[in-house]
C-alpha cells in the first residue's frame, strides 16, 4: 500500500520517514519530489566487462545547467537524503521529464529498508535535455510492507550519499562477501 501525502507528512514528523532537508511544499498527493545535486558521472561509451570496475567521467555542473546527450547513460544523486527503517522507498522520474525524452531510475528504482543516504540516479536520453542543478527531477514514494522489519540493507551501496558507479565487478572478483 503506497502513502498519501498526508501520511508522508505525519511520518516525516514523526521519525518513521527521513528525508532531509525536508520542505512540505515539495510533497504531491501520493509522492514528495527530490531534487538532484551537483554532480553528475557520465558512463563511458565502450561496452563495460562486468568483471572490470565502471569508467566514467565527472561533471560538475552550474546553476547554467548541462545538456545530457543522447545515448549516454549519466549517475547522479539526490540532494537530499532519504530512506526509512519502516517503509519502502522508490523513487522515480517526473513524467513532465520523460514527456522530454529523460528517463530515470529505469532499472533501479526500489529503496531497501534501513538506507537512509542520497541516492544514485541513473539517468538516460533519447535527445539532447538541459537540466539544472537543485531541480525537482524525480519523486519518491513510501510503501508499506508486511512481515518482519528486523532485516535492513547492508549491500555495496548503503554507505554512499554521492553518486557511485556499479561495484559489480567485486562480485566477480571475490572482492564482496556474499
Amino acid at each position: 500500500m503506497i502513502l498519501t501525502r498526508d501520511e508522508i507528512l505525519n511520518n516525516v514528523k514523526s521519525g518513521k520517514i527521513h528525508i532531509s532537508p525536508f520542505d512540505k511544499l515539495m510533497l504531491n498527493p501520493n509522492s514528495c519530489d527530490y531534487r538532484i545535486d551537483y554532480k553528475l558521472l557520465e558512463l563511458a561509451d565502450l561496452p563495460i566487462d562486468p568483471k572490470k570496475q565502471s569508467s566514467y567521467r565527472e561533471i560538475n555542473f552550474t546553476d547554467d545547467g548541462c545538456v545530457l546527450s543522447p545515448n549516454k547513460t549519466y549517475l547522479a544523486n539526490t540532494y537530499e537524503e532519504i530512506g526509512s527503517d519502516v517503509f519502502v522507498p522508490s523513487l522515480i522520474g517526473k513524467t513532465s521529464l520523460g514527456r522530454l525524452g529523460l528517463f530515470l531510475q529505469i532499472t533501479a528504482d526500489l529503496g531497501n529498508l534501513g538506507a537512509k543516504h542520497k541516492w544514485t540516479l541513473e539517468l538516460k536520453t533519447v535527445q539532447s535535455v538541459k537540466i539544472y542543478p537543485m531541480m525537482r527531477i524525480g519523486q519518491v514514494t513510501f510503501w508499506k510492507t508486511a512481515g518482519k522489519k528486523d532485516i535492513k540493507y547492508t549491500g555495496k551501496y548503503d554507505k554512499f550519499s554521492i553518486a557511485k558507479s556499479s561495484e559489480i565487478y567485486k562480485e566477480f572478483s571475490g572482492k564482496q562477501k556474499r
